[in-house]
This record gives structure tokens, C-alpha cells and sequence, in this order.
């Protein structure tokens, strides 16, 4: 990023929200030695909570109602935890979220989050602070699906990430990215699936944003980001079928050589996947994070059973 040119602002916390729909920041980061990674996500309308999908079903649901900050954290001492709360348990204005002992804020041209969170089922401490500042910035929304009602916005596709943990006894740096998400209607409503990738090249991030609807339609994003933040269309590269998941979810992604292979595995989820894939992108060797997502696996009644354990819900 131009050293002189701003970072681009966090996309407000306190935007308004509609019954039943979301809007979650995200950040993910690989420590510079490769042994560590880490995601943590703002939700306001926790688009996976089984709780908010239970309220959905009963008539239109508030998103406050249904908040969490969830943190996993990859590598030795690993440690994944996700509490939802309540309307009483969030505060919000356009610079800070904070839902019940955490909470992330704006803070001159960084993102400061601030955690004190429990895992579950089985209680383990996660507590310090995650400080994120751009390198490449852009911030300009772009819409998921043809009627505009999901929106993604890369808002700092490459970053450093300084963490400084507690609990678990945790400091390394490295590269991460920011992005923010928003919606004004569930996601299994409108999408079946996607497939995600972001990835830092010598001449600028690269994300590529696969998706397939519930009508069967499909869209392709691959977007590159030079070091000013413009932003750039790429062709789509080559399609490659990596192995399923242990849950049997598609793990798909591209490559302009057509190769790739699956460096480290971070979730395993019957309805997601999140991984370290090593592929060839804008002409080089690349390493980077890759999701995938199966909403129609989401919205089975044996999944919704199942969430609870691992998404604990406090009222206060």
C-alpha cells in the first residue's frame, strides 16, 4: 500500500441491519514461520448459529438478538471457541462491536480486537489481544448474488497481523486480511455452496470467489489487488478437484496451472472447510487459505442438532 494514501475505513458496526439478515468482519492470519494461523469472526446475525436459524423458522428474527465473536486459533495450542449472545450483551457505534467480554475497534489505522473467550465443551481460557494493520487497502463493496442482497467487501486484502495471547500462552506476527460481509436475507436462501481463496503474491493479493445458487446459477470472482489497492479482473483460472473433506464437503479451487494440493487442514466441519492450499496464481508458487461451504449440508436437522455443543449460547 501507498504509505501515503489512508487505509481504508471498517465498515461501520453500527450499520443497520433488516430481520433475519447478518453482517460479520472477518480476519485470518499465517504466522511468518508458517507453524501458526488463526481466523476471527464479528458476527451480528451469527449466520451459522442453530439458534438464529431456529428464530428464522419461527417468523422474522432479529440479527442483534444473535451475536458472537468467534476465534480459532491453528497450530500448536490450538484452541477454537464460539459463544452467541444476546441484544443485552452487545454495544455498538461506527468504530467498535463489542459482544460480552470481547470486542474489536477502530483504532488510527489498525484493527485492535480484544478477546476473553471459553472454548466448549470442554472449557479452555482464550484471552489477549490481536492488533491488524493494512498493507493493501481497498474497501469497495462488490455484490455476491444478481439481485444485491449479499455483499463482500475486501476491505484490506493483505495485512500484518501482531497477536499477543494469555491464555493460550501465544505472540507471533505475520500476514493476514480483512474482509466484511453483509446480507439482507439468510445465506441458505440464496447460495448452495462456495469456494473461497485469498492469497498474497509479489505483485499484490489475489482472491478468487466461487459460487453456485440455490436456482443452480453460478458466479466466478478472480481479483487482484496491486499495491496501490486497485483492483483488478483476472480470468478465471483452472478448475481443480481437490479431495473431499472428511465430511465428505467438495473442496474445489483453481490454479492457473491446474494443480493444487492441500498443505494443512484447519476445520473440518460437516458443512465447512477451511485450509492451507498450495497452488500457482499471477505466475508464481503461491500458499493460501481456502473455505468451503455446503449450505444445503447447513440446513439438515442433524447438523442444527449437533451445533450447540460447539456454539454455546449465554444470556448473559
Amino acid at each position: 500500500m501507498n504509505p501515503s494514501s489512508p487505509a481504508a475505513p471498517i465498515p461501520a458496526f453500527d450499520q443497520p441491519l433488516e430481520h433475519d439478515g447478518y453482517a460479520w468482519w472477518y480476519i485470518d492470519a499465517i504466522s511468518d514461520d508458517g507453524r501458526f494461523g488463526l481466523t476471527v469472526i464479528a458476527f451480528i446475525g451469527s449466520v451459522f448459529s442453530p439458534y438464529y436459524f431456529f428464530a428464522r423458522g419461527q417468523g422474522p428474527a432479529d440479527p442483534l438478538a444473535h451475536c458472537a465473536i468467534n476465534v480459532a486459533l491453528y497450530g500448536p495450542g490450538g484452541r477454537w471457541c464460539m459463544t452467541e449472545r444476546g441484544r443485552n450483551e452487545v454495544r455498538r457505534d461506527h468504530d467498535s462491536l463489542r459482544v460480552g467480554p470481547s470486542g474489536l475497534h477502530w483504532s488510527g489505522d489498525s484493527l485492535v480486537i480484544e478477546l476473553s473467550e471459553w472454548t466448549a465443551p470442554l472449557p479452555r481460557r482464550v484471552r489477549g489481544r490481536i492488533r491488524l494493520r493494512p498493507r493493501v487497502s481497498h474497501g469497495r463493496a462488490l455484490d455476491l448474488d444478481p439481485a444485491g442482497r449479499h455483499r463482500w467487501t475486501p476491505v484490506w486484502p493483505e495485512a500484518r497481523v501482531e497477536v499477543d495471547l494469555q491464555h493460550p500462552d501465544l505472540r507471533w506476527s505475520g500476514s493476514g486480511y480483512l474482509d466484511h460481509n453483509s446480507g439482507r436475507e439468510p445465506l441458505e436462501r440464496c447460495f448452495d455452496s462456495w469456494y473461497w481463496l485469498r492469497t498474497e503474491t509479489r505483485r499484490g493479493p489475489v482472491v478468487l470467489y466461487d459460487t453456485r445458487y440455490r436456482d443452480g446459477g453460478t458466479s466466478s470472482l478472480a481479483l487482484h489487488f496491486d499495491h496501490e489497492g486497485r483492483l483488478h479482473h483476472l480470468p478465471s483460472p483452472t478448475f481443480v478437484r481437490l479431495p473431499k473433506s472428511r465430511w465428505r464437503i467438495d473442496r474445489p479451487t483453481r490454479s492457473e496451472d491446474g494443480q493444487s494440493r492441500i498443505e494443512a487442514v484447519w476445520e473440518d466441519t460437516p458443512f465447512y472447510a477451511r485450509s492451507l492450499v498450495n497452488c500457482r496464481l499471477l505466475g508464481e508458487p503461491v500458499t493460501a487459505v481456502h473455505e468451503s461451504l455446503a449450505l444445503r449440508r447447513f440446513s439438515n436437522y442433524w447438523v442444527q442438532q449437533m451445533l450447540p455443543f460447539r456454539m454455546p449460547r449465554r444470556e448473559r
